[in-house]
């Protein structure tokens, strides 16, 4: 089976035997081939020998390094890499079959959250987990993982300037990015920082930028000569306005008409808002009263929040495979069209093996 990662047992370097011993071989590269002309003339490998030709070694290994250096830079010019890796395996230490363990910046390069923002159902989680991150787990990134995860912030950001999806999310991901990189910045030294300092500011930089463009941002109006939302009836408005989990979602969408802020003003609304997200231990401590001696559901689901986190629902979710230690991308057509698991799953009834990956639990996944 291939081995996962570098392994001790790799065959190493290559030796020719001549008359005056073992010499070390080295293959020419193809990349230093297309780079120098001027040595087209040389076979396919360069025999390492004695003290007598070192000029002839250090034109080579130098010309080999200007071909690695050009290499990189054509790779990484205006060029930014996602992954499409649908499923990983998660191991937390080294076996004989498998070298190292797998990090939380391994694990966000190789899953595939490049394409999860452009499904409806993924973006609210990829965005959930990526301010996750950057409340505390920015720093345990490594350097490609931190490149990857502005890469994927600017298509986020992008998308939301195109499509208008969305941006209180976004808004509330860049303020605590924004916040954390401050703090960050402001404490150099006493902190790991991945990288020169000088990119950290330049990328704080970038979120000051992307935070005046949401600010900016005006709402296209859409342009439909058919049925809207305002010429349904009202029951079929309370039922769309029960059915919203999140309150700043009930308040934004009270902001359309005078009707669906009529309906989103509904005692009996927030009522269940606050018996959803919360125990009757939580809310009965922070009881507040109307002045008509009610009780302030609205008011009272703002102030729980600021105490005890919400429930979060999402459309789609990253899966753990407990039997194979597998995190992937379920795909549910092929689940049930193809009757996939999304991963290589050896367990008798792989069903019962799935758990859906809250953000947070992603994060715990990777604590050692």
């Amino acid at each position: 089976m291939p081995f996962l990662g570098q392994d001790w047992r790799s065959p190493g370097w290559r030796w020719v035997k001549t008359e005056d011993g073992w010499k070390r071989c080295e293959p020419f590269s193809p990349a230093l081939e297309d780079g120098n002309n001027q040595l087209n003339d040389i076979g396919h490998t360069v025999i390492i020998t004695g003290d007598d030709e070192d000029e002839a070694i250090y034109s080579t290994e130098d010309c080999e390094f200007a071909a690695k250096k050009r290499k990189k830079d054509h790779c990484t010019d205006n060029t930014q890499c996602f992954y499409r890796e649908k499923w990983i395996y998660v191991h937390k230490e080294s076996t004989r079959e498998r070298h190292g363990y797998c990090t939380l910046g391994e694990a966000f390069n190789r899953l595939d959250f490049s394409s999860a923002i452009q499904d409806i159902r993924r973006f609210n989680y990829v965005v959930k987990l990526l301010q996750l991150i950057a409340k505390s787990q920015l720093t345990s990134l490594s350097g490609a993982a931190q490149k990857n995860y502005f890469n994927i912030l600017d298509k986020i950001v992008r998308k939301v300037m195109e499509d208008q999806y969305n941006p209180r999310l976004i808004k509330d991901l860049l303020q605590d990015l924004s916040s954390t990189l401050c703090i960050l910045i402001r404490g150099v030294g006493k902190s790991v920082l991945v990288g020169n300092i000088n990119i950290w500011i330049c990328r704080l930089e970038t979120i000051v930028l992307w935070q005046q463009q949401l600010k900016n941002l005006q709402m296209n109006k859409q342009v439909n000569n058919g049925l809207t939302l305002i010429d349904l009836p009202l029951h079929m408005l309370r039922n769309i306005l029960h059915r919203l989990s999140d309150g700043w979602d009930v308040v934004t969408l009270g902001q359309v008409t005078p009707t669906l802020y009529m309906l989103s003003e509904d005692r009996h609304l927030w009522k269940k808002l606050c018996q959803y997200h919360f125990a009757e231990k939580q809310f009965c401590r922070h009881l507040i009263p109307s002045e008509e001696g009610h009780i302030d559901w609205k008011l009272m689901y703002f102030a729980l929040q600021k105490y005890y986190p919400i429930k979060e629902q999402y459309g789609d979710t990253l899966h753990f495979c407990r039997h194979c230690s597998i995190l992937f991308w379920k795909d549910y057509h092929l689940a049930l069209l193809l009757k996939d698991t999304g991963h290589p799953c050896t367990a008798s009834d792989p069903d019962t093996c799935l758990m859906p990956v809250s953000p947070q639990h992603f994060i715990d996944l990777f604590k050692f």
